[in-house]
């Protein structure tokens, strides 16, 4: 059986659906588990049972700091090991986002993985084209961000579960494999063009007021995380293409441009009320 970790999730559960639709026998953990969900808390280490268990879709536990991400996902390994999983598919970051400032749980547990002993796949995934349009911030007369004219390559988070879905079906294929999951770019200018508003820039050092000011509800690791994520697209550090994704899809990847496009239609808020930025969960 396939078992995928935060299944509750946006990727974990359309990573779940894509196993389903394949016809792949899977099932979905969660510490909120739903019908025919197992429950998985990985605060809680004594309460993990992956128990008949074939491959584990470790779904990245990152909403929190490094050292409880890094012990969520020790955790996770760890009863991977105890129980007899026979392989780790483990959805990391891609490449080039060592820059960003979430990139050390990522890597560290790449290192995890590695030391397990289990053979294991890692899928380093590109950002969200759906985050990038999030991350817009509207005002009367249109979007605003400190992206600057950078570009992001940006991948729809369906296509990424589908990846996850190909790798985890048949995982001897793909063992000690790296793959690199990222999509073509997309700037903030087009996503407005396509909007049919204008885009004005803002620097770093007012967006990150804002994000600290003016944007109730983030948790303290969260404004360095999407300063990270601004500063990385406007210097051009997340604007690399490659193959990976196409190949293990079997098609042309979908149109991140139009992901990020209705991402932030969905967001934008009624006349006159600027938006701070996206729900980054």
């Amino acid at each position: 059986m396939i078992l995928v970790t935060g299944a509750n999730g946006s990727l974990g559960s359309a990573t779940l659906a894509a196993l389903r639709t394949r016809g792949a026998v899977a099932s979905g953990g969660s510490r909120t588990p739903g019908e025919g969900m197992r429950r998985l808390d990985f605060d809680d280490p004594a309460g993990l049972d992956l128990t008949g268990v074939s491959t584990l879709v470790l779904i990245s536990a990152g909403y929190a700091e490094d050292d409880q991400v890094v012990a969520r996902h020790t955790a996770a390994l760890d009863a991977a090991v105890r129980d007899g999983v026979h392989h780790v598919v483990y959805t990391s970051l891609a490449g080039a986002g060592d820059h960003l400032g979430f990139a050390l749980a990522h890597r560290a547990t790449e290192r995890l993985v590695g030391a397990s002993g289990l053979p294991w796949t890692i899928l380093r995934n590109g950002l969200y084209a759906e985050l990038f349009g999030g991350l817009l911030m509207w005002t009367g007369q249109g979007v605003e961000s400190a992206f600057g004219d950078g570009a992001l390559s940006a991948v729809a988070r369906q296509d990424l579960a589908e990846a996850a879905a190909v790798v985890a079906a048949h995982p001897a294929r793909h063992a000690g494999r790296v793959y690199d999951l990222v999509g073509t770019p997309v700037t903030a200018d087009r996503v407005a063009g396509r909007l049919g508003v204008p885009h004005r820039s803002i620097g770093l050092a007012e967006y990150r007021r804002r994000l600290l000011h003016e944007t109730p509800g983030l948790l303290p690791f969260q404004p360095p995380m999407l300063a990270s994520i601004a500063t990385a697209v406007r210097h051009g550090f997340l604007d690399g293409t490659g193959p990976d994704l196409t190949t293990l899809l079997g098609r042309p990847a979908r149109d991140p441009l139009a992901a990020a496009v209705a991402a932030a239609s969905a967001a934008r808020p009624a006349a006159g009320v600027r938006t701070g930025t996206a729900d980054v969960r």
